[in-house]
This record gives structure tokens, sequence and C-alpha cells, in this order.
């Protein structure tokens, strides 16, 4: 069976809202059903989804995932943003600032985007809008700095990228350090001058964070040392070499239950069960995605995709510099409509030994992957993050689009210097 039938069928499924998962698994069969001397059997499909997902890196997921959902809940984000509201907040455009480096901590938490949009969002909106920010300026706020969740690490999509690749998962996390902070400064550049161009009601401001100034700096800090702490006792066990990633996302874990039950009190035992359910929720789709993902990848592999399209697009850009900027536009395209971690999981076999045929290293090319579909979470129509930051303030998502448009041309100047500048991915390593 052709593959370029593979992926026509692949993309019908999609256009007529098959959801990704089943449309996996149908590709991932077709070639099989059609021709009976094809390796790739149904059951062959199915130990691949099977064998796939027993993985000790992968388990860091679902642990991210209940940790957010646990941080959430606790008020670990609302402790943040007063934290950084504190110091900023009266300095121009402080607290959309405040916002972002918020993101920057919370997704150094969460390891997700649309969970950094969900927790932040939720509860920094409502401040912006007292302050008399624009709505749609606010949303947009926070859908295009919630994609810092997936940059900075802990990021649920380097341990899928890891998986794909053979990477390591730690390396790839200290990579991520410098483009999420190069990201979250462009990020305030923009909102410094959106509030000089658009002015800020300075009264409303000064109400707000006159409250905080209110309780102090020592209560302030006293209030919010523990959410401080969660990043740093997550990443520094990873870094200093006490934990891996899955076992720091299990000590994640713990540590919000303790601070949220007996610190903050924001979380009864009585609650456990409705966040489990929540959690299991969130996961249960990406399990099944992931698992159809990697019985495709292996399928493709089998039909040699990999090495045909790589033959094919290094005949066609034998320049290194045009070759990345082509395999940037596409994964941005395929942003555009495809989830993170389908995408990571179908292209990185794909991708991989393109680039590293250029001398690109593997940590170096999974940073500007995953920074391409991070800007896939702001893009229409799939963008998550879009959808997500909707149904908080039910602006339209083409009008959140609209106003996001600026922020995410500011994320591809980042983008182009992460591509060409390896030193900004690599210099921690």
């Amino acid at each position: 069976m052709s593959s370029v039938l593979i992926f026509i069928i692949f993309v019908i499924c999609l256009v007529i809202a098959i959801p990704v998962s089943i449309s996996l698994g149908i590709v991932s069969v077709l070639p099989g059903a059609i021709d009976s001397s094809f390796t790739a059997s149904g059951t062959f499909v199915i130990r691949s989804m099977l064998g796939g997902l027993d993985s000790f890196p992968l388990l860091a997921v679902p642990m991210f995932v209940l940790s957010g959902i646990l941080m959430a809940r606790g008020g670990i984000s609302r402790r943040l943003f007063d934290i950084f509201a504190y110091f900023m907040g009266k300095r121009t455009a402080g607290m959309p600032c405040a916002v972002i480096v918020t993101c920057l901590f919370y997704g150094a938490i969460s390891g997700s985007g649309p969970a950094t949009v969900a927790a932040v969002g939720s509860m920094t909106i409502p401040i912006l809008l007292e302050m008399g920010y624009e709505k749609n300026f606010t949303t947009a706020l926070v859908a295009v700095a919630g994609g810092l969740g997936v940059i900075i690490p802990p990021s649920i999509p380097f341990i899928m990228y890891g998986s794909a690749s053979g990477a390591s998962v730690s390396d790839l996390f200290i990579a991520g350090i410098i483009p999420g902070l190069l990201i979250g400064a462009l990020l305030m550049i923009y909102s410094i001058y959106y509030c000089k161009k658009h002015g800020e009601d300075q009264e409303k401001k000064m109400l707000v964070v006159g409250r905080l100034h209110e309780k102090g700096f020592l209560r302030v800090l006293k209030d919010g040392s523990f959410a401080l702490l969660s990043p740093v006792i997550i990443l520094g066990c990873i870094y200093t070499g006490i934990a891996s990633p899955t076992e720091a996302a299990v000590i994640s874990v713990f540590y919000a239950l303790f601070i949220s039950i007996f610190i903050y009190k924001t979380i009864k035992l009585t609650d456990m069960w409705a966040i489990l359910v929540e959690s299991i929720r969130t996961y249960t789709p990406i399990l099944f995605i992931l698992a159809s993902a990697i019985a495709f990848s292996r399928v493709l592999t089998l039909m040699q995709v990999p090495q045909a399209i790589s033959n094919w697009i290094l005949s066609h850009f034998t320049s290194p510099i045009i070759l990345l900027l082509v395999i940037n536009i596409f994964l941005l395209l395929v942003g555009m409509f495809m989830d993170t971690t389908p995408a990571i999981l179908i292209l990185t076999p794909i991708l991989l030994p393109i680039v590293e045929s250029i001398g690109m290293n593997p940590i170096h090319f999974g940073v500007m992957m995953v920074v391409n579909l991070a800007i896939g979470f702001v893009s229409p129509p799939i963008g998550v993050n879009l959808f997500v930051a909707s149904s908080l303030t039910e602006v339209p998502l083409m009008q959140i689009a609209k106003h996001a448009l600026p922020m995410i041309l500011y994320f591809l100047v980042a983008l182009l210097i992460i591509t060409f500048v390896p030193a900004v991915s690599l210099l921690l390593l």
C-alpha cells in the first residue's frame, strides 16, 4: 500500500472529526489488512501499542498530570502570582509580566501548556480585568504564555521526544531552560510595548497592588515560599542526579499533596477522588494517542517511509539553512492541525535522521521541534491553548488568535534564534 495513500487517509480521518487515536489506529492496521504479506498485521499493531507503553520514562507523564492538577486545586498558581505581582506590579506592564513569569514557574510544575493556561488563566485573568486591562489582550497573553509550559522543564513533550528519539530526557530538560527564558523575556518586551502604547489604568492597578503591599513582604513571601520551592525541588532532584525525571515526577505528586493538605490546607482527603478522576480523564486520551502513534511510527518504519522522505528532502534541499527553514515551516503547519504527542512520535523518526545528516545535535533538534509545536498551541484551527483560554473568558477563538498574532511573531523570532544558534539550547549541557 502506498505511503502517500496512508497519509491521505489519515488526513481525511482528521477532517471528518474521527479522534486522533482512532485515526492512527486505522492507518496502522490498513497496510497489513490490504496486503497479507506485509509484516505489520493486526496482531503486530496491538503488540506495538502495548509494548510501546511499557516504558519507564513515560510513567512521568501521568505523574506530572496529577501533580499539576493537585497544585492547581491547591492554589499554588495564586501564591506564585502574588509574589511576582508584589515585586513587579507597580512597573509598566508589571502585572502582565507577572502573569508571564507565573506561567514560567507553573510550567516548571505541570509540564503542560493547556494545564498552565487553565491554572494560571482562571486565577489571573479576573485580576487583570479588574485592573482595567483589555479582555482580548489578557486572554491572548495567557494563551500564548501558557505555551511556555511545554518548553520550561519538566516538559511532557520532551519526555515524548526522548521516548521517540532515545535522547536523554534530563538533557532535554536542561536544554529547555534558556529557550524558555528567552521566549518569556520576548513576551515581556511585547507586553511593555503594548502597555506603553495603549496605556494602563493606574488607579485600578495601584488598588490591586496596594492590597498585596498591605500584607507586607514577609507575609506574601511566607504564603508563597512553598509554591516557589516546587520547581526548585522537582528540577533540583533531576539535575543533581538524586532522581530520574520519572522519579522526580512522583516526588512532585507527594510534595503537592503535602503542602496542599498540611501547609495551605486547601485540599481535603475527601477531594482526592475527584482529583484522581480528573487526572485519569486528562491522561487517558494522551495514553490512547501515545499507543496508536507508537504503532503507526513502527508501521511507517517497516514501510521505509522515513528513509524515503529523508532522501527526497536531502536531494532537493542541499543548503543546511534552507533545510532547517523548510523543516520549521513544516512543523509549524503540523502544529496547527495535530496535537503535540502524535506529532512528536510520528515525525521524530522521520526528521531526526535528516537533521543528524547535517550535523545537528538531537537535543538541539528536540528543543527546536517542541518550540515549533508550542506555537501550534496558539495557532488556529486546533490551537488547544486558544480553546482553553476561550472557555475561561468566552472570547471567540479567532478574536483571541488575532490579538495573539503579535506575540506569536515574537515567539517566531525566538524560534529562529534557537534554530540557528545551537548554544541557546546546548550551553548548559
